[in-house]
């Protein structure tokens, strides 16, 4: 099988994932990123059901580089929550994706795990581009008082241009909200793929994804010690014991959400067995136009969950970013 299939395969899946995060966080079904990264580590657990198809204790230095691996890969999701949690999930996950495959082949570069040809590296280029495209609007805005005058006398060049973000003229950041916990996120987990590809590189695939897993579940288990992140943690408990409909509802979505996620996390580490991990991960501008087609579809039941504002030259954008996206991946598949 294909790593390319395989991964494909995975970024379908996660782009479901994420459109239930952005439910579940952008709704306040969930208290806090703290809370909802806590039972993501707690299902890490789940991996331990895989045990039976190949599972065994390796040398204590593999294991210490499995558990650090998947502590920093519960660090990157925490981010990623934080980031979701103050924006639309179409710009968040491209910024975070973007910064995954830069870093990861600065790290394997360095590391002497990565050997990709000038066409692939165009196409790791192209894939990036066009996750940024469809996720950030281009930044030429014309003043209003500036199109009255055009419109009144029939300017044919315009010289009071401005360049700001898309946020109403309300404030100078060019950044969305989450912005740079989007960018911490996808060095964490960028980090955390190339030290996977270590770990499968000395275990059984299965063997290393429990270890791995075991590691973000401990990683969980840290965020106790922050008394306030406690208290919301322990209080979502409360919750458990005696649910609302509203709260199993919840329960109901969050299970199947990890379901998809979790199967989703195994294809990608498959994927990364089989193949480069930058490769693979510039693939994920795929999961960019997943997630933009899922919203689009979700935002007419949920509006407000889901709060995509897109306008004609917006959509055009992000077409132009899925043709730019599709050369992106005939270039890596060479």
């Amino acid at each position: 099988m294909s790593w390319i299939f395989v991964a494909v395969s995975a970024y379908f899946l996660g782009a479901f994932a994420v459109l239930m995060d952005k439910f579940l966080l952008g709704s306040k079904r969930i208290s806090s990123p703290q809370v909802y990264t806590f039972y993501v580590g707690i299902f890490g657990l789940g991996a331990f059901l895989f045990a039976p198809f190949g599972f065994d204790v390796p040398s204590g230095w593999q294991i210490v580089v499995a558990l650090v691996g998947g502590a920093v890969y519960v660090g990157g999701i925490f981010a990623l929550n934080l980031s979701i949690n103050k924006a639309e999930a179409s710009r968040v996950t491209p910024v975070v994706f973007s910064v995954v495959p830069i870093a990861s082949y600065l790290i394997s570069y360095f590391w002497g795990h990565e050997n990709l040809s000038l066409a692939q590296l165009g196409g790791v280029s192209l894939l990036i581009l066009g996750g940024l495209l469809i996720s950030f609007d281009l930044p030429l805005k014309i003043k209003p008082q500036t199109l009255r005058l055009m419109r009144k006398i029939k300017l044919s060049f315009v010289e009071n241009v401005v360049f700001v973000a898309d946020d109403g003229g309300k404030s100078s950041n060019k950044f969305f909200d989450g912005f740079y916990a989007a960018c911490a996120s996808g060095i964490l987990l960028a980090v955390s793929y190339v030290i996977f590809k270590v770990v499968y590189a000395e275990q059984e695939f299965f063997s290393g994804f429990i270890w791995t897993r075991l590691g973000g579940f401990l990683a969980a288990l840290s965020l106790l010690i922050v008394p306030g992140w406690r208290k919301a943690i322990f209080k979502s408990f409360s919750h458990a014991k005696k649910p609302s409909r509203k709260h199993v509802n919840t329960g109901g979505m969050f299970v199947v959400n990890k379901i998809l996620g979790g199967t989703s996390s195994i294809l990608l580490n498959k994927a990364f067995q089989m193949g480069s991990v930058t490769l693979v991960n510039s693939m994920v501008s795929l999961q960019y136009v997943f997630v933009l087609i899922l919203v689009a579809i979700a935002a007419k039941r949920h509006p407000k969950a889901f709060a995509e504002k897109l306008s004609f030259w917006d959509w055009a954008q992000k077409i132009a970013a899925i043709f730019i996206i599709a050369i992106g991946m005939i270039l890596i598949s060479k």
